[in-house]
């Protein structure tokens, strides 16, 4: 069986933990491509060009909350007002360090987000999303 997911964008102004994400997201068999920006604002971009490209769309997205310029609650904001049928099918996962019992809730109320994960990512952390998203009954 190949990739399940062909696509995936780490969104992190810390480019240590997008080197350390991307390495654990390459060492799982059922992912392909990561893409890294360190911005809301260049992962906007980036979803505007995969309007164009959609070989370059992501299926998850794991955005930071914690940014300069745009912070995570303010990308989903800009993030929603993007062409439905590009956003539609797209997982957005909150990956972040914050122990704020209000960012747990926000993302929960949120229909924008799948799911609330720590840093950093692991493969049993990737094993669960692709059991509980994208109906991969059980990961080898």
């Amino acid at each position: 069986m190949g990739s399940i997911i062909n696509n995936s964008l780490l969104v992190d102004d810390d480019k240590a933990i997008n080197f350390f994400n991307s390495y654990v997201i390459a060492k799982h068999k059922f992912f392909n491509k990561t893409e890294q920006v360190s911005s809301g604002k260049a992962a906007l971009e980036y979803l505007k060009e995969s309007i164009g490209d959609l070989s370059k769309k992501p299926q998850i997205i794991f955005l930071d909350i914690n940014m300069p310029a745009m912070n995570g609650w303010e990308f989903l904001i800009e993030y929603e007002k993007l062409d439905k049928k590009i956003i539609s099918d797209i997982k957005v996962f909150i990956l972040t360090t914050s122990e704020n019992p209000n960012d747990l809730k926000k993302s929960k109320d949120s229909d924008l987000v799948s799911g609330f994960l720590n840093k950093p990512l692991s493969v049993s952390v990737l094993d669960r999303i692709l059991e509980k998203h994208f109906c991969l009954s059980h990961v080898e």
